[in-house]
């Protein structure tokens, strides 16, 4: 007893390759010393074959930072490490590719779009303001995007909430696929298609342009994203809750009115800003309906208006410098219009997540 005893205290022996002091491992820090070496290496072979273009230098930098960090880890680690950090070097990579366009975008459009994006760019229209010449504003078409977008939602959100709760919940059979198929062919159609459907219609009913119609279009494009996105967040809440719910003799309506769609109303109400994303850029269907406008016109069933789309492209066309200041500054206001829909999307979507706890 007394020897098994001894043997039982006995250190045990570390496991090769595991936590063993002859174990070589590269430290923390060595993805980022790859990454400089690569660089600085990358600006060598640049400057000494003479290429001008920097897309060059950072594809022999993107390569380079590959082959470095799999030589380096083969030699001090394994293979297998090697072949480990060799995927994630090329994860980088595509991520670093995926957002430099990005980024050079944004930094572009917000060094051009400052030059005249002030206060009374915002509250002026270009009434009287010659296309050619300095001045001007985006107000009437910060105010046609709105409406228009406004309304759109509110044709679209009810239908396609509906549309989704009627697939999660009640759909079934030939309905069902014929619903689920032609919301899927919705999702892919050209804009210009949504606005040639409206437009037939105005031509049918001797109808006049303006912003309505410009949202009809809109809410054609917009409900099959909301359809979708509804559906989703709708087939995640568990069956639990439904089934708890109809044993205590609660009707499956007030099942779905009450639990179903509260639980999941957080990624319902992201799947609704998203579509508004979608659709905020759209210019093909205002450029058939709505006409565009100089002056404001707050009215969106009377008369033609403007949208900030359209007005990018007006001014684009126009050509000059003065132009071509208000197309970048109205073009930055509709990027920062996207990106506080998408900002509040994801506060609602944190702010009605479920609470976890023990």
């Amino acid at each position: 007893m007394s020897n098994v005893a001894v043997q039982d205290a006995r250190p045990a022996t570390p496991a090769p390759g595991r936590g063993s002091l002859s174990h070589r491992s590269l430290p923390r820090w060595a993805g980022a010393g790859f990454a400089v070496a690569a660089i600085a290496l990358a600006v060598g072979i640049g400057l000494a074959f003479d290429l001008q273009s920097k897309v060059q230098w950072g594809l022999i930098a993107a390569l380079l930072f590959v082959l470095i960090s799999y030589a380096v880890t083969s030699a001090v680690e394994n293979k297998r490490q090697a072949k480990d950090r060799v995927a994630t070097s090329l994860v980088w990579v595509c991520f670093i590719l995926a957002v430099i366009p990005l980024f050079s975008l944004l930094w572009t459009t917000i060094s051009r779009g400052t030059k005249v994006l002030n206060g009374y760019f915002l509250t002026h229209s270009m009434a009287g303001v010659p296309a050619f010449e300095q001045g001007g504003g985006i107000y009437h078409a910060l105010i046609g995007t709105l409406e228009q977008i406004g309304i759109a939602t509110l044709i679209s959100a009810p239908l396609g909430l509906l549309t989704a709760v009627y697939l999660v919940e009640y759909g079934k059979g030939a309905l069902a696929k014929a619903v689920t198929f032609f919301v899927d062919v919705m999702t892919g159609i050209p804009s210009i298609v949504a606005g040639l459907f409206i437009l037939t219609l105005m031509l049918m009913f001797d109808l006049q342009p303006s912003g309505f119609m410009g949202s009809l279009a809109l809410s054609i494009l917009m409900m099959p994203v909301v359809v979708r996105s509804t559906e989703e967040m709708l087939k995640l809440v568990p069956n639990e809750l439904r089934e708890a719910s109809l044993a205590l003799g609660v009707p499956k309506w007030r099942t779905i009115l009450k639990v179903v769609i509260p639980t999941a109303i957080g990624g319902i109400t992201t799947g609704f800003m998203l579509a508004i994303a979608r659709i905020a850029g759209e210019t093909a269907p205002i450029m058939l309906l709505v006409f565009g406008n100089q002056l404001i016109n707050t009215n969106p069933f009377d008369g033609a208006q403007s949208s900030l789309p359209f007005y990018i492209w007006e001014q684009y066309r126009v050509g000059s410098d003065a132009s071509y200041d208000r197309a970048w500054a109205a073009a930055l206001v509709l990027i920062a219009f996207v990106m506080i829909l998408n900002l509040v999307a994801r506060g609602i979507a944190r702010w009605k997540a479920p609470k976890t706890g023990r």
